[in-house]
């Protein structure tokens, strides 16, 4: 199902870029689809390093 949903968005993406007015429009696409991924990552990296940080103080 996510794979249904990725290809999916995928598409979209292709699709806007191909309608693009200009190069700015197709950066900031290409960075608003891939910021949510990127803070998401952050926010698991943050939460790990903080359990690992409070493990080891035991």
């Amino acid at each position: 199902m996510k794979y249904l949903l990725f290809l999916y968005q995928q598409t979209d993406i292709e699709k806007k870029l191909q309608e693009a007015p200009d190069s700015a429009y197709e950066i900031g696409v290409v960075i608003g689809s891939y910021l949510p991924f990127v803070v998401l990552a952050g926010i698991a990296y943050g939460i790990y390093h903080y359990n690992k940080k409070k493990r080891g103080s035991e």
